[in-house]
Protein backbone atom coordinates (compact mmCIF):
# COMPACT_ATOMS: atom_id res chain seq x y z
CA UNK A 1 0.00 0.00 0.00
CA UNK A 2 1.58 3.13 -1.01
CA UNK A 3 2.62 5.54 2.08
CA UNK A 4 1.96 8.93 0.63
CA UNK A 5 -2.11 8.78 -0.98
CA UNK A 6 -2.75 11.15 2.12
CA UNK A 7 -0.55 14.50 1.04
CA UNK A 8 -2.29 17.29 -0.01
CA UNK A 9 -1.80 17.59 -3.78
CA UNK A 10 -0.84 21.13 -5.61
CA UNK A 11 -0.40 21.12 -9.12
CA UNK A 12 2.68 22.16 -10.27
CA UNK A 13 3.98 22.73 -13.88
CA UNK A 14 7.29 21.96 -15.22
CA UNK A 15 7.38 24.94 -17.58
CA UNK A 16 6.57 27.55 -15.17
CA UNK A 17 9.47 25.76 -12.41
CA UNK A 18 12.44 27.52 -11.82
CA UNK A 19 14.13 23.87 -10.96
CA UNK A 20 12.96 23.21 -14.27
CA UNK A 21 17.06 23.44 -15.66
CA UNK A 22 18.11 20.69 -12.78
CA UNK A 23 15.62 17.96 -13.37
CA UNK A 24 14.55 18.06 -16.84
CA UNK A 25 16.52 18.76 -20.00
CA UNK A 26 17.90 22.39 -21.26
CA UNK A 27 16.14 23.21 -24.24
CA UNK A 28 12.59 22.31 -24.35
CA UNK A 29 10.32 23.45 -27.33
CA UNK A 30 6.97 24.95 -25.09
CA UNK A 31 5.19 22.30 -27.16
CA UNK A 32 7.61 19.66 -25.68
CA UNK A 33 7.01 21.09 -22.13
CA UNK A 34 3.27 21.01 -22.75
CA UNK A 35 3.80 17.46 -23.91
CA UNK A 36 5.78 17.29 -20.20
CA UNK A 37 3.15 19.21 -17.98
CA UNK A 38 0.56 16.66 -19.10
CA UNK A 39 2.13 13.33 -17.77
CA UNK A 40 3.64 15.45 -14.44
CA UNK A 41 1.03 14.39 -11.96
CA UNK A 42 0.30 16.40 -8.74
CA UNK A 43 2.47 17.53 -6.98
CA UNK A 44 2.55 16.17 -3.17
CA UNK A 45 3.08 17.64 0.26
CA UNK A 46 5.29 15.42 3.07
CA UNK A 47 5.61 16.15 6.92
CA UNK A 48 9.13 15.49 7.95
CA UNK A 49 9.73 11.93 9.21
CA UNK A 50 6.62 10.84 6.25
CA UNK A 51 7.94 8.11 3.92
CA UNK A 52 7.54 8.77 0.21
CA UNK A 53 8.18 4.97 -0.31
CA UNK A 54 9.09 1.81 1.52
CA UNK A 55 11.36 -1.19 0.26
CA UNK A 56 8.79 -3.51 -1.45
CA UNK A 57 6.87 -0.96 -2.85
CA UNK A 58 5.72 -1.34 -6.03
CA UNK A 59 7.73 0.61 -8.69
CA UNK A 60 5.54 2.98 -10.51
CA UNK A 61 6.77 6.55 -10.56
CA UNK A 62 10.00 8.31 -10.07
CA UNK A 63 9.83 12.02 -7.91
CA UNK A 64 11.48 15.15 -8.86
CA UNK A 65 12.13 17.09 -5.12
CA UNK A 66 10.98 20.54 -5.65
CA UNK A 67 11.57 21.72 -2.22
CA UNK A 68 13.05 20.25 1.02
CA UNK A 69 15.18 17.20 1.51
CA UNK A 70 14.89 13.50 1.77
CA UNK A 71 17.21 10.27 2.45
CA UNK A 72 16.98 6.64 1.34
CA UNK A 73 17.75 3.79 3.75
CA UNK A 74 17.55 0.04 3.84
CA UNK A 75 17.96 -2.37 6.20
CA UNK A 76 21.28 -4.12 7.22
CA UNK A 77 22.03 -7.08 8.35
CA UNK A 78 21.43 -6.00 11.96
CA UNK A 79 18.03 -5.26 10.75
CA UNK A 80 19.43 -1.46 11.43
CA UNK A 81 18.72 1.09 8.75
CA UNK A 82 21.92 2.08 6.42
CA UNK A 83 21.65 5.24 4.64
CA UNK A 84 22.14 5.10 1.43
CA UNK A 85 21.22 8.42 -0.37
CA UNK A 86 20.78 12.01 0.38
CA UNK A 87 18.19 14.33 -2.27
CA UNK A 88 17.69 17.92 -2.37
CA UNK A 89 15.60 19.79 -4.74
CA UNK A 90 16.57 19.38 -8.61
CA UNK A 91 16.77 15.37 -8.09
CA UNK A 92 15.13 12.29 -9.14
CA UNK A 93 14.34 10.04 -6.05
CA UNK A 94 13.37 6.54 -7.20
CA UNK A 95 15.08 5.11 -9.68
CA UNK A 96 16.02 2.09 -7.74
CA UNK A 97 12.54 0.62 -8.43
CA UNK A 98 13.54 0.94 -12.05
CA UNK A 99 14.98 -3.08 -12.59
CA UNK A 100 13.17 -5.19 -10.43
CA UNK A 101 9.37 -2.34 -10.50
CA UNK A 102 9.57 -2.12 -7.14
CA UNK A 103 11.53 -0.04 -4.41
CA UNK A 104 14.90 -1.60 -2.81
CA UNK A 105 14.67 0.94 -0.49
CA UNK A 106 12.76 3.24 1.98
CA UNK A 107 12.82 7.42 0.90
CA UNK A 108 12.21 9.32 4.23
CA UNK A 109 11.66 13.27 3.86
CA UNK A 110 14.13 14.72 6.29
CA UNK A 111 11.96 18.14 6.74
CA UNK A 112 8.28 19.35 5.15
CA UNK A 113 8.97 18.40 1.47
CA UNK A 114 7.52 18.78 -1.97
CA UNK A 115 7.67 16.22 -4.30
CA UNK A 116 6.57 15.95 -8.45
CA UNK A 117 5.80 12.72 -9.11
CA UNK A 118 7.20 11.02 -12.57
CA UNK A 119 4.82 8.72 -13.89
CA UNK A 120 7.67 6.18 -15.23
CA UNK A 121 5.08 4.23 -17.75
CA UNK A 122 4.33 7.70 -19.35
CA UNK A 123 7.68 9.33 -19.12
CA UNK A 124 8.55 5.80 -21.42
CA UNK A 125 6.33 6.73 -23.92
CA UNK A 126 7.62 10.55 -23.70
CA UNK A 127 10.63 9.90 -24.41
CA UNK A 128 10.09 8.05 -27.60
CA UNK A 129 8.58 11.19 -28.40
CA UNK A 130 11.49 13.84 -27.39
CA UNK A 131 14.41 12.39 -27.58
CA UNK A 132 16.36 14.62 -25.26
CA UNK A 133 14.04 13.46 -22.32
CA UNK A 134 15.12 9.83 -22.49
CA UNK A 135 18.81 11.09 -22.74
CA UNK A 136 18.12 13.47 -19.83
CA UNK A 137 17.14 10.77 -17.61
CA UNK A 138 20.36 7.99 -18.82
CA UNK A 139 22.66 10.95 -18.04
CA UNK A 140 20.59 10.93 -14.10
CA UNK A 141 21.09 7.53 -14.15
CA UNK A 142 24.95 7.28 -15.25
CA UNK A 143 25.23 9.72 -12.66
CA UNK A 144 23.58 7.93 -9.53
CA UNK A 145 25.88 4.69 -11.00
CA UNK A 146 28.98 7.45 -10.60
CA UNK A 147 28.18 8.35 -7.30
CA UNK A 148 27.65 4.97 -6.15
CA UNK A 149 31.20 4.13 -6.90
CA UNK A 150 32.18 6.99 -5.48
CA UNK A 151 31.35 5.97 -2.14
CA UNK A 152 32.59 2.60 -2.47
CA UNK A 153 35.55 4.97 -3.24
CA UNK A 154 35.05 6.72 -0.07
CA UNK A 155 34.31 3.91 2.06
CA UNK A 156 37.49 1.88 1.52
CA UNK A 157 40.46 4.31 1.35
CA UNK A 158 39.02 7.17 3.06
CA UNK A 159 40.29 8.59 6.65
CA UNK A 160 37.26 9.57 8.67
CA UNK A 161 38.59 14.07 8.26
CA UNK A 162 38.65 12.92 4.57
CA UNK A 163 34.91 11.60 4.25
CA UNK A 164 33.64 14.30 6.11
CA UNK A 165 35.69 16.87 3.91
CA UNK A 166 34.62 15.26 1.09
CA UNK A 167 30.81 15.06 1.69
CA UNK A 168 30.56 18.54 3.22
CA UNK A 169 32.25 20.10 -0.02
CA UNK A 170 29.74 17.54 -2.19
CA UNK A 171 26.83 19.84 0.17
CA UNK A 172 28.29 22.67 -1.11
CA UNK A 173 28.64 22.21 -4.62
CA UNK A 174 24.75 20.82 -4.82
CA UNK A 175 23.54 23.52 -3.03
CA UNK A 176 25.50 26.15 -5.43
CA UNK A 177 24.79 24.62 -8.62
CA UNK A 178 20.96 25.39 -7.04
CA UNK A 179 21.35 29.07 -6.23
CA UNK A 180 22.12 28.37 -2.67
CA UNK A 181 25.18 29.96 -0.63
CA UNK A 182 27.73 27.39 -1.22
CA UNK A 183 29.79 28.15 2.25
CA UNK A 184 27.16 28.88 4.51
CA UNK A 185 24.29 26.22 5.19
CA UNK A 186 21.91 24.26 7.50
CA UNK A 187 22.78 20.14 7.64
CA UNK A 188 18.93 18.66 6.89
CA UNK A 189 20.18 15.28 8.59
CA UNK A 190 21.55 14.53 11.66
CA UNK A 191 25.25 13.57 12.85
CA UNK A 192 23.70 9.87 13.12
CA UNK A 193 22.55 9.98 9.62
CA UNK A 194 25.82 11.60 8.00
CA UNK A 195 27.65 8.52 9.89
CA UNK A 196 25.80 5.91 8.40
CA UNK A 197 26.30 7.22 5.29
CA UNK A 198 29.34 7.33 5.91
CA UNK A 199 30.15 4.26 7.13
CA UNK A 200 31.57 6.28 10.93
CA UNK A 201 30.25 6.25 14.55
CA UNK A 202 28.45 9.03 15.60
CA UNK A 203 31.02 9.81 18.11
CA UNK A 204 33.29 9.89 15.05
CA UNK A 205 31.33 12.46 13.31
CA UNK A 206 31.09 15.01 15.96
CA UNK A 207 34.50 14.87 17.13
CA UNK A 208 35.75 15.54 13.46
CA UNK A 209 33.49 18.50 12.98
CA UNK A 210 34.29 19.93 16.64
CA UNK A 211 38.54 19.09 15.07
CA UNK A 212 37.77 21.29 11.86
CA UNK A 213 36.15 23.80 13.72
CA UNK A 214 38.95 24.41 16.51
CA UNK A 215 41.88 24.51 13.26
CA UNK A 216 39.36 26.95 11.58
CA UNK A 217 38.72 25.09 8.89
CA UNK A 218 34.29 25.65 8.97
CA UNK A 219 32.28 27.09 11.85
CA UNK A 220 29.69 24.83 13.29
CA UNK A 221 26.97 25.64 15.22
CA UNK A 222 24.75 22.93 15.62
CA UNK A 223 23.77 22.32 12.08
CA UNK A 224 24.44 25.69 10.73
CA UNK A 225 27.86 25.36 8.87
CA UNK A 226 30.24 27.73 7.37
CA UNK A 227 33.04 26.27 5.22
CA UNK A 228 35.49 28.79 6.11
CA UNK A 229 38.24 27.32 4.33
CA UNK A 230 37.35 25.25 1.22
CA UNK A 231 40.40 25.43 -0.44
CA UNK A 232 42.35 23.30 2.75
CA UNK A 233 39.00 20.80 2.39
CA UNK A 234 39.47 20.44 -1.15
CA UNK A 235 43.43 20.11 -0.43
CA UNK A 236 42.46 17.34 1.95
CA UNK A 237 40.51 14.85 -0.10
CA UNK A 238 43.03 15.60 -3.08
CA UNK A 239 41.58 13.71 -5.96
CA UNK A 240 38.57 12.33 -4.27
CA UNK A 241 35.83 14.87 -4.61
CA UNK A 242 33.25 13.60 -6.64
CA UNK A 243 33.50 10.50 -4.01
CA UNK A 244 29.43 11.35 -2.46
Amino acid sequence: MSTHTSAPAIKTLCSTCSLRELCMPVGLLPDEFEQLDAVIRQSRRLKKGEYLFRAGEQFSSLFAVRTGFFKTTVANQNSCDQVTAFYMSGELIGMDGICSQAHSCDAVALEDSEVCELPFANMEELGQKIPSIQTHFMRLMSREIVRDQGVMLLLGNMRAEERIAAFLLNLSQRLYSRGFAANDFILRMSREEIGSYLGLKLETVSRTLSKFHHEGLVQVEHKHIKLLQPESLRSMVAGCMHAV
